[in-house]
Formats: C-alpha cells, structure tokens, sequence
C-alpha cells in the first residue's frame, strides 16, 4: 500500500514537471517569435529607407541631367540667333548697296527711310546696376532653417543626408508673398523637384537672385520686375523638405557661381 501511495506521488510529480516544461517553452517560444517579427521589421524599415535615400539621388541626377541639357539648348539657340542676325545684316548691306544705284522714283523718296526706320525701331532695354556695397532687404521675414554652406555639408532632415547648400532656406508659411530683392529681369522661370516653381532675375553687374518653393508666378521670361515687386507666393514644400516644411529657396549668384546671400541681406 504505501509503496502504491509513493509511486502516485511521484507520477504527479512527473506530470508537474512537465507542465511547468512546457509552459517555460512555449514562453520561449513566443520571445523568440516576436524577436524575428521586431527584426524583419527593422529590416523593412531599414530597406524602405535606403529605397529612399537612392531615389532621391537618382532624381538629383535626373536633375543635373536636365540643367546640362537645358544649358545645352540656350547655347545652341543663341548661336542660331548669331548666325541668324549675320545673315540678316548681310541681307542689309546687299540691299542698301543695291538701293545706293536705284534712283528714286518719286519727290518723297526721302521721306520714306524715316517711316521704315520708326517701324523696325527696338525699344531701347533698361541698363541693369547692381550695387553690391547696398544691403538688400529680405525677400520675406522669416527664420533661416538652414544656412548657406558651399565650404562644407550640411545635414538636411528629410534626405537624411549632408550634402553643399548654395542658398539659405527661410521658414515662411504657405500663401506667404515674396518680394524681389532688387529690380532686374527675369531670365528663366521653370519648375524642378527640387526647389518647385522657380524664378530667376538677373539684376545687372553678374549678379543674379533665384527664388524657389513658389507658386503663382506673375512674370514670364524677358519681364523686368522692380525692387519689392511680388514675384509669387510660397507654396507646400517638395518631397526634398518635406520635413522642413514650408520656406523660401533663395539663392544669389555672381556671374553664376553661388554666394552667400547673408553678407547682402539687410
């Protein structure tokens, strides 16, 4: 009788044993389990931003790409323009050393060079001065975010990378007008993925401003603007400063090489 009792004993205890067993495994189990979900998930996330960091440098490629084509095509135009205007005045000179033997016709002959003359007539373009040694005033008020930087990278959140800044970034809100810093003439508005719609002004004496991150853009290329004339307004930022939101890109140039445009802003 009691060995009986002493062997039911012991296979209780063996039951409980395994109990406790299994329960310790199936908790391990279950660790391990959300582990490789919480790193595939890492993983994932890691992937998902390299797929984007690639894509952003693939566009800035696609970017360059576009410039040099576009530098490409003014190039080839002014040259046609050059070779047009050669043959225009050659067409000139022949016709004024044939018109020199033809007699005139009639007593107003001399009167009609001045008619020609008030036809053809261009206007006469505005001379452009820039006076570097005068601060500008802002384009806008607002909070410079990220500072122009062409010695060394800086680090811009939404590509997560450090990459030169040739213009400073100022926070501004949607809607918000932003005025020409100086007068000048407008020589290129396009729209990138970078800086959105964009403005070019050329303000005389090499020196050139290029606002970005527009919208609503009143003036075409050859418009001349005036100094605080509004150039547009600003719009929802691109994909590239998605983080940094809203702003101005604003750019100065002299003689197309970037400068910092804090040592002319007043």
């Amino acid at each position: 009788m009691r060995n009986r009792r002493v062997s039911a004993f012991f296979n209780k205890k063996s039951y409980l044993i395994a109990a406790v067993f299994m329960v310790v495994a199936a908790f391990g189990m279950t660790g391990i389990y959300y582990t490789q979900q919480e790193k595939k998930q890492e993983e994932q996330l890691a992937k998902e931003q390299e797929k984007q960091i690639q894509q952003a440098k693939a566009e800035d490629a696609a970017r360059e790409q576009e410039k040099k084509e576009e530098e490409a095509r003014k190039l080839k135009e002014q040259q046609q323009a050059k070779a047009k205007a050669k043959e225009q005045e050659k067409e000139e000179d022949e016709t004024e050393a044939v018109s020199g033997i033809i007699p005139p016709e009639n007593d107003n002959f001399m009167d009609e060079p001045e008619v020609v003359d008030s036809e053809v007539q261009t206007p006469v373009e505005p001379i452009l001065h820039f006076d570097a040694e005068t601060d500008l005033g802002w384009p806008l008020q607002g909070n410079v975010i990220l500072n122009y930087s062409m010695d060394q990278t800086v680090y811009f959140a939404t590509l997560d990378q450090y990459k030169y800044n040739p213009a400073v970034i100022i926070k501004a809100d949607v809607n918000t007008p932003v005025k020409a810093v100086s007068g000048g003439k407008v020589t290129n508005v396009e729209t990138n993925a970078e800086t959105g719609a964009t403005i070019t002004v050329d303000m005389g004496d090499g020196y050139s401003a290029i606002y970005g991150q527009l919208k609503e853009i009143p003036k075409n290329t050859g418009d001349y603007v005036e100094n605080g004339e509004i150039l547009g307004y600003v719009s929802e930022p691109t994909k590239y400063y998605s983080v940094e939101g809203s702003n101005l890109f604003f750019e100065l140039q002299k003689d197309g090489v970037p400068v910092d445009p804090m040592g002319y802003l007043q």
